[in-house]
């Protein structure tokens, strides 16, 4: 099977390791990263994002030991619209978080449109932070967790309390 996701990954953390792990389970992985122009209108905030060849290289650090450890292949390409890769011939699943769902359905109907099947559509549930929240990028960046969703201690050195 011939597996796509896309994204930022801006930093990768332990949500994005379940998409990825997803993937690899399924088959062989295509990963869409943002490209630089893309990037920022991709994001909900403010927040800079880091380049993509310093995304890229983090990625395919991430990727690597699980295409090894399940025995597939990947690739990472440049994703330059938000549909991207996906709408492709190729493929045959995405695999998408609860909020990105929509665009994976939006993308079924692109393939319709262009006489291509529909993509199996994978929703991989979020992973949460130790306070109960979802583990993003966002709160990374912010200081809120670190990218395994432990809390980091405040400015005081204390902990920040859970909700």
């Amino acid at each position: 099977m011939k597996v796509a996701l896309g994204g930022t990954f801006d930093p990768v953390h332990d949500g994005h390791r379940a998409l990825f792990e997803r993937a690899f389970e399924l088959g062989d992985v295509t990963v869409g990263l943002t490209s630089d122009e893309l990037a920022p209108k991709t994001r909900h905030d403010e927040r800079h994002v880091r380049t993509f060849d310093e995304r890229h290289r983090d990625l395919a650090a991430e990727l690597q030991p699980l295409a090894d450890d399940h025995d597939r292949t990947f690739d990472i390409r440049t994703l330059e619209k938000p549909t991207g890769i996906a709408t492709e011939a190729q493929f045959d699943a995405l695999v998408v978080s609860p909020e990105t769902e929509p665009g994976g359905r939006r993308i079924n109907e692109i393939r319709r449109e262009q006489g291509h099947d529909p993509l199996e559509i994978v929703v991989v549930d979020h992973v949460y932070a130790e306070d109960g929240d979802v583990i993003s990028s966002t709160r990374i960046v912010r200081g809120e967790i670190d990218e395994h969703g432990h809390l980091t201690p405040d400015r005081d050195g204390r902990e920040r309390p859970t909700q």
